[in-house]
């Protein structure tokens, strides 16, 4: 198995994420009881890898926009597999790009998981770029709760992903063409 970054989810980011669940829900379909709360947490995962502080996200701040500058979270609570997949909905595909994706795994003890608990391990398995992204093949990847999910994902499974040891210099090159520089 590669080696991915793991971050370990406390209930300090448990109690806050919580907080925030109802401000940050968006009406669409539901893939599990969990969504929200695992989007929340995936966010903040993020926040401690890349910047050392959980709370340094914008959560409650960036509905409809992406999750960073430039980088959009995906997360799912699974039990970790790398034959899991980064997934994009078609249609938020189509609304807005980010340059990056980054996929991070919640790593619940069952598919069916109702509730995060305070020391469950979180992956970030790695990213793509949009360009990779939108060349991804679509399927429609089924609900937790059984039968069909009733839209079509973009899916690279997270062996094809780049590293995440390679995502610092792949975004500080990123900035500085976005801001003129080479």
């Amino acid at each position: 198995m590669a080696d991915y970054p793991v971050v370990k989810i406390t209930k300090e980011m448990i109690d806050a994420a919580q907080k925030l669940v109802d401000a940050v829900r968006v009406n669409r379909t539901v893939a599990s009881h969990i969504d929200t709360l695992t989007g929340i947490l995936g966010e903040f995962v993020f926040a401690q890898y890349f910047y050392s502080d959980w709370r340094k996200n914008r959560v409650g701040s960036n509905k409809g926009d992406v999750n960073f500058t430039d980088i959009e979270i995906k997360t799912s609570a699974f039990p970790f597999s790398q034959r899991l997949n980064l997934l994009v909905r078609e249609d938020y595909a189509r609304k807005r790009k980010a340059p990056f994706y980054v996929q991070i795994i919640i790593s619940v003890q069952d598919k069916k998981a109702s509730s995060i608990d305070p020391g469950t391990i979180a992956y970030v398995c790695g990213f793509a770029t949009a360009t990779e992204v939108d060349n991804a093949p679509l399927r429609d990847m089924g609900s937790k709760f059984g039968g069909y999910g009733g839209y079509k994902c973009h899916h690279i499974e997270i062996t094809d992903l780049t590293p995440m040891n390679a995502f610092q210099e792949a975004y500080k090159s990123y900035q500085r063409r976005k801001n003129g520089g080479h």
